[in-house]
């Protein structure tokens, strides 16, 4: 009876886990290893994720749609590298977007050779009282990193349900590092 418990606990731990990272090419000189449940978005999807002139350099999601990772480049350019200035505003940006941010990680790491801007936060974005649908706040995390190059700043952005984040946390550190530029 006690072996049964234990392989029930540990296959139900085990089926909440990520799978293991896959090397992916996200544009001509960038790599980054996804895991395999994220597959890339379909045209409907970016549109409707998206609403910009710019579209991301690439954007991918789960089965369910619950879990995000995109590339961008960023309208901001940073001609003198300041990098300490860039996370500062950066910083500013996240905490307009929403009504509530709860910082976990910042700060500024290095990864193959290439100096990148990162924040760990938890967010929430408190519902419209006024809008059928949408009244519930809505809690995220997300890992983002910026890459700020004298001709452009590309983005990084991994978003789920905070409720997710235990599920995720440890697999998208470990992916953020992944990532090369050529």
């Amino acid at each position: 009876m006690k072996r049964i418990l234990f392989f029930l606990s540990l296959v139900s731990l085990l089926g909440f886990a990520p799978d293991k990272l896959i090397k992916t090419k996200i544009a001509e000189g960038i790599t980054i290893s996804l895991p395999a449940e994220l597959s890339p978005m379909t045209e409907d999807d970016i549109i409707q994720r998206y609403p910009s002139v710019r579209a991301p350099l690439a954007a991918y999601t789960d089965l369910n749609r619950t879990l995000d990772f995109s590339v961008n480049i960023s309208a901001t350019q940073w001609p003198d590298a300041d990098l300490e200035m860039a996370q500062k505003f950066f910083k500013s940006s996240i905490h307009s977007i929403y009504d509530r941010v709860d910082m976990l990680q910042e700060g500024i790491h290095e990864i193959h050779k290439r100096k990148l801007i990162y924040f760990e936060f938890e967010s929430r974005v408190n519902g419209n009282r006024m809008t059928l649908g949408e009244q519930q706040p809505v809690f995220r995390y997300t890992y983002i990193q910026y890459l700020v190059e004298a001709d452009r700043t590309l983005v990084f952005t991994f978003t789920s349900p905070k409720s997710s984040k235990e599920d995720w946390q440890e697999m998208v550190r470990t992916m953020m590092k992944t990532i090369k530029i050529k």
